[in-house]
């Protein structure tokens, strides 16, 4: 069976707005079956183990036993996900142990405080800068992972998460993904023509020193006019770009730079973007929600009022 070119392999799920195809080039990866809007919860899933940060057994020891305790249909999939780096001169045949650490390495992500297995969401594959359309988060109280749509999403498109910070070159998010996660990326944004591509790394670059440079404000280096100034430049910059992620958080932290700077008006407005953004990101009843919500409405009451001089810091533009 076909999906848009691909061959459609998974097991259709109605809550799930997407499918496991092959993708050549590129393995399995998760394709939407219908319009997917932006901020709308793509993927709920729990964890097949979580691994502590600090444990007394060896690494190699930890996985086969927590491998051991899955019940067959959860070992399969778990055993079905890719790997990189596997030692030199041990043959997988016979050092499956060696194999489900690699599987574990490849595919964990952070889940509170350790680092849990999801095998659904290991199957999305990687975009950089403005072509990952997803991003997750981990709640501790419920121990489940959440994928929320950044962009709008169209039928037939591969949902695409980012491996790392993307706010690089293109060189440098190559060779950082080639030694990481061994493949060699050519998603649309590192498929650019050279011209095109150098003006993405130039904004990116660009990017990354503004963030820089807005967190000196904590160190008393630039005043909040000029860290709000560098926030706006951020954005726009984004927009240039198609840079979506992390907006919830830059206005967030805009929202707390005017309000340490006693300006009620634009810790308001900046805590209106970031509730916005973080509604995108994380869902509208989470916490970070909630809090800046609080801001929006009595900005005197966030911890940081009043905690600077008195300025006119600015809103967003």
């Amino acid at each position: 069976m076909a999906f848009y070119g691909w061959e459609y392999i998974g097991v259709f799920e109605p809550k799930n707005p997407f499918v496991l195809v092959d993708i050549p080039g590129k393995g399995q990866g998760l394709v939407a079956t219908r319009f997917i809007e932006q901020g709308e919860l793509v993927l709920r899933e729990e964890p097949l183990f979580v691994v502590p940060q600090q444990t007394t057994e060896s690494p190699t020891a930890l996985i086969s036993r927590l491998l051991n305790d899955l019940d067959a249909s959860d070992r399969e999939a778990f055993l079905n996900l890719t790997y990189v780096h596997f030692p030199e001169g041990l043959d997988p045949e016979t050092h499956p142990e060696e194999v489900a650490l690699a599987i574990f390495q490849t595919n964990a992500a952070a889940a509170g405080d350790g680092a849990g297995l999801f095998p659904l969401f290991s199957r999305l594959n990687h975009g950089c800068s403005n072509a990952f359309n997803v991003v997750y988060s981990f709640s501790l109280s419920q121990r489940a992972l959440f994928v929320y749509a950044l962009k709008d999403i169209e039928r037939g498109q591969e949902l695409l998460d980012a491996y790392t910070d993307t706010k690089r070159t293109r060189k440098e998010r190559r060779k950082y993904l080639a030694e990481h996660y061994g493949f060699d990326c050519k998603c649309p944004v590192c498929s650019l023509d050279d011209a095109a591509s150098k003006a993405s790394d130039e904004r990116l670059t660009a990017m990354a020193h503004l963030y820089e440079r807005l967190s000196t404000w904590s160190e008393g280096t630039i005043d909040g006019v000029e860290a709000i100034k560098t926030a706006n430049q951020i954005w726009k910059l984004g927009d240039e770009e198609g840079y979506w992620s992390a907006r919830g958080q830059l206005a967030a932290d805009a929202a707390r730079i005017s309000a340490a700077h006693s300006d009620a008006s634009s810790a308001k407005s900046w805590a209106q973007k970031a509730i916005e953004w973080y509604t995108y990101e994380l869902g509208e009843d989470s916490d970070l929600v909630a809090e800046t919500r609080a801001t929006a409405d009595q900005p005197q009451e966030h911890p940081a009022w009043a905690s600077r001089e008195t300025l006119s810091v600015g809103g967003p533009v």
